[in-house]
C-alpha cells in the first residue's frame, strides 16, 4: 500500500541540522508516510550522514547536478506515492504531532488543498525562542496571500496531491519533457509563486492551524545584497502573476510591494544592517502608505526597530530589542493560547 503522505526534504550542504530534521519526521506520531530525500549535489556529508539513518520509509534520490530547491521538490513531487505532501527544510524541525494534524485537518476539510501552521522559530544553534509567526488562518484570499503570505515559510505545509495535479505544467530540460509545480526559473520567492498560483487560478482553499507546528531555524547574519536579491525575485513574481492574475495585480501590485519592502526591513533588523534597514522600511511607506492604516502595530514596529537600530549605538538598540522580543513573546503566547492551544506546544 501506498503511504498516505509524502514528505519532501531538499538536502544541500547543510551536514550541522539534517540529522535532526531527519528525526522531527521519523518521530512523528502520525507513522503512515514516507521520507523522500532530494540530494541536490551537497559537497559536504550532508548525503553520508542521510545515508547512515535507517528507516524502511526513507528514500534518497541524488541529482546529478545542482538545480536548486524549486527543481528538487519537484522531483520530490514526481516521486511521490502519498495523499498528501509534505515539506521541510533540512535545517528545520517539526513537533511530534506535524503530520498527525494535518492529516486530520485535510480529511475533515476536502476544499482545503493547503494546510499549514504557525511556526516557532529556533536559533541558529537549535534553541526554541518565545517569537513565532502569527499568520492569518482563514478567509485567504489571493490579495492576503500576496500581500502577507502566511504559509511564512517551506517546513510549515502539507497539500494535497490532487491541488499539485491542477497546477502541473510541462517543462524541457536538456531536451527532455517534464512535469512541474515549482517554477524552477526561481531560485527564490518559488513558494509564494506557487502558493499564489493555486490560490488564484483553482478552486483550493488555504488554511492554517493554530499550534505552532515548525521550528523554523534563524540563519547567521547574511548579506544586504541578499535582500536585494530577493526584492528582484519577489518582482519576477509579480511579473509572471500578470500573465494568470492580471486583475488581482492591477488592485493589489503597489500595496503587496509595500508588504514585501517592510518584510525585507525587518530581514535586514536582523542582519543588523539598520542603514539599510531604515531605507526600506522608508520605501515601504513611500510605495503604499495604506500599510500603515492596515497594520498601524507591526509597521510603526518595523519602522522604529530600523532607525533606532540605525542611530543608536549597538548596545543600546540590543537592550531595547530584547526587551521588545520579551513583550511581543508574550503577548503571541496569549492569543495562541487565546485560540485554545495546549501549552504543550509552547
Amino acid at each position: 500500500m501506498s503511504p498516505k503522505i509524502s514528505v519532501i526534504m531538499p538536502v544541500y550542504n547543510v551536514q550541522k541540522f539534517v540529522k535532526q530534521a531527519i528525526e522531527s519526521v521519523l518521530s512523528q506520531t502520525f507513522t503512515d508516510f514516507e521520507l523522500i530525500i532530494i540530494n541536490d549535489c551537497a559537497t559536504d556529508n550532508s548525503l553520508r550522514i542521510c545515508q547512515k539513518i535507517i528507516d524502511p520509509r526513507i528514500r534518497i534520490i541524488n541529482h546529478v547536478e545542482n538545480k536548486g530547491l524549486a527543481a528538487a521538490r519537484n522531483t520530490g513531487i514526481r516521486h511521490a506515492l502519498g495523499k498528501y505532501v509534505a515539506f521541510i527544510d533540512s535545517d528545520d524541525m517539526w513537533h511530534t504531532e506535524k503530520l498527525q494534524r494535518h492529516c486530520t485537518h485535510l480529511d475533515e476539510n476536502s476544499k482545503v488543498g493547503i494546510s499549514f501552521s504557525r511556526s516557532s522559530f529556533m536559533s541558529y544553534e537549535g534553541k526554541t525562542i518565545d517569537f513565532y509567526q502569527m499568520p492569518q488562518l482563514t478567509n485567504i484570499d489571493a490579495a492576503h496571500l500576496l500581500c502577507r503570505n502566511p504559509v511564512g515559510n517551506g517546513s510549515a505545509p502539507v497539500i494535497r496531491r490532487e491541488t499539485f495535479d491542477n497546477i502541473r505544467f510541462q517543462a524541457v530540460y536538456k531536451y527532455e519533457l517534464y512535469s512541474c509545480y515549482f517554477d524552477e526559473k526561481f531560485r527564490q520567492s518559488e513558494d509564494i509563486e506557487c502558493w499564489l498560483r493555486i490560490v488564484a487560478t483553482t478552486k483550493w482553499k488555504m488554511e492554517g492551524l493554530p499550534q505552532p507546528l515548525t521550528y523554523y531555524r534563524l540563519n547567521h547574519g547574511g548579506l544586504s545584497a541578499n535582500l536585494l536579491k530577493q526584492l528582484a525575485s519577489w518582482e519576477q513574481m509579480i511579473n509572471k502573476a500578470r500573465y494568470f492574475a492580471p486583475k488581482l495585480l492591477k488592485r493589489h501590485e503597489n500595496i503587496a510591494r509595500a508588504y514585501q519592502l517592510r518584510y525585507l526591513a525587518r530581514q535586514a533588523i536582523r542582519m543588523k544592517d539598520g542603514k539599510m534597514a531604515a531605507k526600506l522600511a522608508t520605501q515601504a511607506l513611500q510605495t503604499s502608505p495604506k500599510i500603515l492604516i492596515d497594520e498601524m502595530g507591526r509597521t510603526i514596529s518595523t519602522v522604529s526597530a530600523a532607525y533606532l537600530q540605525w542611530i543608536l549605538p549597538a548596545i543600546c538598540y540590543h537592550w531595547c530589542e530584547s526587551v521588545g522580543h520579551k513583550i511581543i513573546g508574550l503577548i503571541q503566547k496569549y492569543k495562541i493560547i487565546r485560540d485554545g492551544v495546549s501549552s504543550a506546544f509552547l
